[in-house]
Parts: C-alpha cells; structure tokens; sequence
C-alpha cells in the first residue's frame, strides 16, 4: 500500500502562505471596473491576467506593495516582455492595464502620483484591411443559392454584412421589428451611439426570403424577437454568426466590412460618407481604407493603360 507523506501545509498548526500583497487591492479594483464602468467579463479577465503577471514580475524585482512601483519596475516588465517576443499589441493593452490601475490607486490616495504616466505605449504596425474582391464577393454570395431553411438563413446573414458593413455584434442585435420591410436599419453601435444605414434591395429580397420560408422552420414554437435563429430556434450569438460566416465564406464577418467600405470607395464613395456607415468615431480609422483604394486604383492603372 502507498503512502503519502505529508507537506508542512498538512501538519496541525501550520498557517497557510498570507495572500501577495497586492491581492486584496486587484480584486477591489477588478469589483470597481465590473460595476462602475459596466465591462464585460472578458475584458475584466484581461485586465486580471494582465496585471497579475506584472505583479508577480515586481515581486521578482523585491518590490513587496504598490508604493513600491516605480518607472523602472515598469520599464523593467516592458523590456521582459520584449525579450520574449510579445506582440506589440499585446505590450500596449499591459501598459494600458498598469496605467488604469495605477491611477486609481492616485484617485484613492494609495499613490501621489502615476509612475506610468509618460510612458509610451509601442505603436502597432498598421495592416491594411483584408478585403475581397468585387467579383469574390458577388461570387461568395451567389454560390449560397439553396432553398432549405439554414441556406437561406446564411444567404441573407452575409448579403446583410455585405451591404451594410456592420460589425458582428451589430448583426447579432437585429431584430424582427427592426429589420423586415424596411430600406434601412437603425444600429446601437459602439459607445451607445446609433445610426442609419441603407439596405440594398438584395439584402432586403434575401431577409423577406429567410423571414418568409427559413425563419419559421427554425425558430419552431419558441418565442423569440431575434432575427437570426439556430436550428433550435435560439437566437445567434456573435460567436455563432462568426463561425457560420467561417464555415459558408472561409473568411470572418470583419473582412466583409472591410469589403463593404472598399468597394464603396472604389466606386466614388466620399469618405466622409463611408465613415459615417461604418460606425467610426474618428474619420482617421477610416481613412486607412484609402490605401486599400490606392493599390486597387494603382493595379488597374497598370492592368489597363497602354503605356503603364
């Protein structure tokens, strides 16, 4: 028969490790960002991951409570995650952490002063948008010809991304009332901001289509408002829809958004315009889609013009 020996923590009297020092603090704070600023639970459990690997790395430096935090602690944890070849992005969401956490650590009188402050975070490379085709997306779209309940659910689901450029939570938050018979959609976009945008007559017949012989298959007897419905007649989640486009397109709802403002601009679309579509507070985030229509412009220049 085996046994086991015991370790120090099983013997009678022995008291368990105290918490680090910077627990307590993490989880009150965590508490304030969920009921004060209403974050999701994803991106609170970023900020956990992202903050207990900085603690756990100033503990290593013998840094043993949060006065002790300086900026070359900080520049100490950035020049480690350096060194183990961490995204840019992924540095620049851990500074924002730090930062975040540390000025409310000043605004409770914990600190007199934000030793991140001044701190820049790294600048991400900026990619271009990866966009389809107009002859891509004409030819995804009618290759989903079926008449069976899912097929004219997904028909309708990417014709609708196509002429609207909306994001995938937007989609996701459409319904009945808000979408049949209608020219137009009305969308909650980011930051509780709403706005308007047109729906092209073959989103529009594909919706009437799916609403009129998909829809009720599906949905079954449950009572639901949602536009979109899984086989069971649950609505579709952001999640479902995305991997749904994955599995009919080979590509994500994003790129048909990307396809979306190209295409406009490419056929004489203002910016202005095409930023107001997509939802963008800040006419810059845009305005990378005109380099996507400098290289389509510059290929069908040199594609077309007899002495390019």
């Amino acid at each position: 028969m085996s046994t086991m020996s015991a370790t120090p923590k099983d013997l009678p009297g022995h008291e368990p490790d105290p918490a680090p020092w910077w627990e307590a603090d993490l989880s009150s704070y965590l508490s304030r960002l969920e009921s004060q600023r209403g974050l999701s639970e994803h991106t609170v459990a970023a900020y956990r991951r992202d903050l207990i690997q900085f603690f756990r790395h100033a503990e290593g430096l013998g840094i043993d409570s949060a006065a002790g935090i300086d900026r070359n602690s900080i520049r100490a944890f950035l020049a480690h995650l350096d060194g183990k070849g961490y995204a840019r992005r992924s540095v620049a969401r851990k500074i924002s952490a730090i930062r975040a956490f540390l000025s409310d650590a000043v605004r409770r009188g914990a600190l007199s002063a934000n030793p991140a402050d001044g701190i820049a975070r790294p600048k991400s490379r900026r990619t271009l948008p990866k966009a389809l085709t107009q002859r891509a997306a004409t030819s995804l779209l009618e290759a989903i010809d079926g008449d069976d309940p899912k097929s004219l659910r997904d028909r309708a689901v990417l014709e609708t991304l196509y002429a609207t450029g909306l994001r995938v939570s937007e989609l996701a938050s459409l319904t009945m009332d808000g979408t049949v018979g209608l020219d137009r959609l009305v969308v909650e976009g980011k930051g509780g901001r709403h706005r308007v945008i047109p729906l092209g007559a073959q989103a529009r017949i594909a919706i009437e289509r799916y609403v009129r012989a998909g829809r009720p298959h599906l949905v079954g007897d449950r009572p639901t408002d949602a536009l979109w419905v899984g086989a069971r007649g649950v609505p579709m989640s952001p999640r479902t829809l995305r991997r749904m486009v994955r599995n009919r397109a080979g590509t994500f709802p994003h790129a048909l958004r990307h396809s979306f403002a190209t295409h406009l601009l490419e056929r004489g679309a203002d910016l202005t315009s095409v930023q107001q579509l997509l939802g963008h507070v800040e006419l810059g985030t845009t305005q990378v889609y005109t380099s996507v229509t400098r290289h389509h412009m510059r290929a069908t220049y040199e594609r077309s013009h007899p002495r390019a």
